[in-house]
């Protein structure tokens, strides 16, 4: 009869087949998702490298050139605002002061008509030459009334010029005050969109490298965990010789071929044995289990790392799905529509300067007129003067009319001088702003319009497929993810099933134990040969003879054992 309880040894091969039979289940269950694993992340690799691809195609390059000539331009037109509103203003107070210097050529004009009236009634009373007289008075007379309605039509001219500036200022004002620092936000909006697409660009291609690498990581991982499953098979081969040992231990059940039954002190050598080789088992495999569970976090690590690498090309937020093409959507929108804002504020400069070009080109040709009537009655008043010197004391008034008029003549002359510059300077000033017109005129920045929609066409285009590759990842990522914390859940359950063992066989050794060590009769020894002789494991041989050792045993069967299974290995590996 045995001396270990039976109800102790049930016990001990039921708990030891449990963990037995869930290894067989966990392995296989984790090792299907691992496999399932690896070609995820072969397509994550393939996904991320055409998501690079994306971000350095043609379309995105596009998209960047146009976002550098827009950016250039709204920062040209915020650059040329104060100036010409500078400009705007210099016209005015140029138009005020022409305005200024029309009034005493009114004056002066008038007079000369006056005077020419004066003289022609003076000529009437002469008795010599009296027609000649009349005529020099006539001509002047004339001359002084066409200048006169020259001058007038400056008159009218400068004050449509004068309300036209003074509108223009004001609106000039009022969109600098509005829509100066838009522009260079938006400028600089989409300064910073350029830079950050040439970047994302430029870094697509290390982040995909990044990828790939860590792709590869995670798949070399995977296989190698894949390969660490293999210990779950050797420890379930160690789990059943355990068993196997323990039914020796046992008392033998009825049989037609009895099997040879183990003394007193062998049943304890063989009870004591399998709880050493349990230990043994149980501290491998938990290392394995060990090493398996931090591959897998280790795994989970980096696939977080491959989605984010994914995230951060794609330029999306944390949890967001809106790229950096989307924002630079929006960024070109905006400038769309400022654009437009500048075009139709920009409408009454533009008005201003045709009716100063206009204006100006009469006020030149009447300045010319002015300054060859002046001339002509100059010429006139000289030689009536003359003419009147001649008739003595009666061409004397006649002759103070004709000084006065030539007087008069050289005030409107010098009037006329002085307005020369001042139109001058309204003429440069008006260049300048047509200049800065043409740099920062909202009509060219308008022509970009087609470009901005090719763009944003681009843009959309690009990121319907990169949000589409993005969602790819995310999902393999996340389906990747689950599988994986599904098989690190199943290894560290296993794991706490397989940390019972040690105390199924601490119950073995208790009651194994005796007041002295069991000493093996001769029918033990060839029963433990037997068992050694089963063993698959190297590492089960060397527990068998150090357990031998401390009972001070050296079979010479187990070495002959040994050998034959050996010669008859049919390819099994050990480990």
């Amino acid at each position: 009869m045995s001396v270990i309880p039976a109800s102790t040894l049930t016990e001990a091969t039921a708990a030891i087949e449990d963990v037995s039979s869930r290894i067989e289940d966990v392995f296989a269950r984790v090792g299907h998702e691992l496999g399932r694993g690896h070609l995820i992340f072969k397509e994550l690799n393939q996904g991320l490298a055409t998501l690079s691809e994306e971000v350095s195609g043609a379309e995105i390059e596009g998209a960047a050139t146009a976002l550098q000539e827009i950016a250039a331009r709204l920062s040209e037109l915020a650059e040329a605002l104060p100036a010409e509103s500078a400009l705007l203003e210099r016209i005015g107070k140029s138009t005020a002061e022409a305005s200024s210097l029309l009034k005493p050529l009114f004056k002066h004009i008038g007079m000369i008509t006056i005077i020419a009236r004066s003289a022609r009634i003076e000529a009437a009373s002469l008795d010599g030459d009296r027609e000649g007289f009349l005529a020099f008075t006539q001509e002047a007379y004339d001359l002084g009334k066409a200048v006169q309605g020259s001058i007038e039509g400056c008159a009218r001219d400068q004050q449509r010029l004068s309300d036209a500036v003074v509108t223009a200022s004001g609106r000039q004002k009022e969109f600098e005050s509005r829509y100066a620092r838009q522009l260079v936000s938006e400028s600089a909006e989409l300064g910073a969109a350029y830079s950050g697409l040439r970047d994302q660009r430029s870094r697509s291609s290390h982040l995909a490298d990044l990828a790939g690498a860590s792709t590869r990581k995670i798949a070399e991982a995977v296989g190698g965990a894949i390969i660490s499953l293999q210990a779950g098979d050797s420890a379930r081969q160690r789990l059943e010789h355990v068993c196997r040992g323990l039914g020796l231990a046992s008392e033998s059940s009825p049989s037609l071929v009895p099997e040879p039954v183990a003394s007193e002190d062998g049943a304890r050598a063989i009870c004591q044995l399998q709880a050493a080789l349990l230990r043994d088992a149980q501290r491998e495999f938990g290392g394995d289990i060990g090493q398996i569970v931090r591959a897998l976090t280790a795994i989970l690590h980096d696939a977080g790392s491959v989605v984010g690498r994914g995230r951060t090309l794609f330029g999306a937020e944390e949890g967001g799905s809106s790229s950096f093409l989307t924002r630079i959507k929006q960024t070109l929108a905006h400038a769309s529509t400022l654009i437009a804002t500048c075009e139709s504020a920009g409408r009454e400069v533009d008005e201003a300067l045709a009716i100063v070009e206009d204006t100006l080109a009469k006020f030149r040709q009447a300045i010319a007129g002015l300054g060859e009537a002046t001339v002509d009655i100059t010429l006139i008043g000289m030689n009536a003067g003359l003419k009147a010197s001649h008739l003595g004391s009666r061409g004397s008034a006649f002759v103070v009319i004709a000084n006065e008029l030539k007087a008069t003549a050289d005030q409107v002359s010098g009037g006329a001088g002085r307005l020369r510059p001042v139109l001058d300077g309204i003429e440069r000033s008006a260049h300048e702003l047509k200049q800065l017109r043409v740099q920062g005129d909202p009509t060219q920045l308008a022509k970009l319009e087609p470009q901005i929609l090719q763009a944003l066409r681009e843009v959309e285009a690009g990121n319907e497929r990169l949000g589409k590759l993005m969602s790819r990842l995310v999902d393999e990522g996340a389906e990747f993810e689950g599988l994986m914390n599904s098989a690190q859940g199943l290894m560290t359950s296993l794991g706490e099933a397989s940390a019972t063992l040690p105390a199924v066989a601490a119950r073995l050794d208790t009651a194994s134990a005796g007041p002295q060590r069991p000493r093996p009769q001769a029918q033990d020894q060839a029963m433990l040969d037997d068992l050694f002789a089963r063993y698959t494991m190297e590492r089960e041989r060397d527990v068998h003879r150090e357990f031998l050792q401390t009972l001070g045993l050296a079979s010479i069967a187990t070495a002959g054992r040994v050998q034959a299974v050996e010669a008859a290995d049919d390819g099994i590996e050990l480990f």
